[in-house]
């Protein structure tokens, strides 16, 4: 492992938390005085917005399967390479994904494009990535492999669907049916590319909701922060390292449900977070190996 670089990788669908842990990676970074290198997942898909329509079109006509969860969608090796790269030289190369004329306007591109390859600044104390790959594998490729820091954040599968058709139905125009159907679309690279990579987290954060959403085809709202609990799970390289009693005692309403998993109130991710992950990236950055310590 690495000690001058490494790499912590959020792996999550899009609206399963993971903006909540980029701002508590934000914090962490700004009381520490950390550079960090930010990577975007959406950078790494293998189509832009008009080419993956298109792409879609042939793979319903042929038969075969293509989404932004499988390998078919993404360039994985590419990604894999990076992180190798990094961690190795503290360089490489990164773009990103202009997803709004917001973001491309000031690369005078049309929305749904690449931005051009660009080096990274010098002199980074980190890399830190956040979108659905950090730890994905296709048999040929294990981008997990190059991650010295893997954190997962993923609600309950019905959860998670209803913060899709919600966000898909009220900011991007779709409609509850066409929503489904990608649902569908997506399942089998879900279930492949997706799921597995919980397996080897080093911390997962699971939201569990206390209102009942059984079929969340038609609920109605999304459920909040405050009528959720929210599972960590520690893996095994750090379970045994976690003083529990420390966090218990910092995070109010928390409790034990198992040996290595605590609970905490949905509204207290942010704050969990980074009183776990904070000692974890000072001891990678100072001391180049995974340790849990104050």
């Amino acid at each position: 492992m690495t000690k001058k670089n490494p790499v912590i990788a959020v792996t999550g669908s899009s609206g399963a938390g993971t903006t909540t842990v980029k701002v508590a990676m934000q914090h962490i970074y700004r009381r520490n005085g950390y550079k960090a290198v930010v990577v975007e997942g959406d950078s790494f898909h293998k189509y832009e917005r008009k080419e993956m329509k298109e792409a879609l079109d042939r793979a319903t006509e042929e038969g075969w399967n293509l989404s932004h969860f499988g390998p078919e969608g993404n360039e994985f090796g590419m990604l894999a390479d990076l992180f190798k790269k990094y961690r190795e030289t503290g360089t490489g190369t990164i773009r990103k994904y202009l997803h709004n004329e917001e973001e491309a306007a000031p690369y005078n591109q049309q929305p749904g494009t690449f931005s051009p390859w660009e080096a990274i600044e010098e002199d980074s104390d980190l890399m830190f990535y956040e979108g659905l790959h950090g730890g994905a594998s296709d048999g040929k490729v294990d981008i997990s492999k190059y991650v010295d820091l893997l954190i997962g954040v993923t609600p309950i599968v019905n959860l998670e669907w209803i913060q899709k058709i919600h966000r898909d139905t009220s900011e991007r125009g779709y409609s509850s049916e066409a929503v489904t159907d990608t649902i569908l679309r997506r399942m089998y690279d879900y279930v492949h590319y997706m799921t597995p990579q919980y397996s080897k987290t080093h911390i997962n954060f699971q939201r569990v909701p206390t209102v009942d959403t059984s079929n969340p085809f038609i609920a109605r709202d999304i459920p909040t922060p405050d009528e959720s609990f929210v599972v960590i799970r520690f893996g095994t390289a750090l379970w045994r390292q976690i003083d529990y009693n420390y966090l218990l005692n910092m995070l109010q309403g928390s409790f034990m449900s198992r040996k290595n998993s605590i609970v905490v109130p949905g509204g207290k991710m942010g704050f969990a977070l980074e009183i776990i992950v904070e000692p974890l990236i000072t001891n990678l950055i100072t001391k180049g190996k995974l340790e849990w310590s104050l």
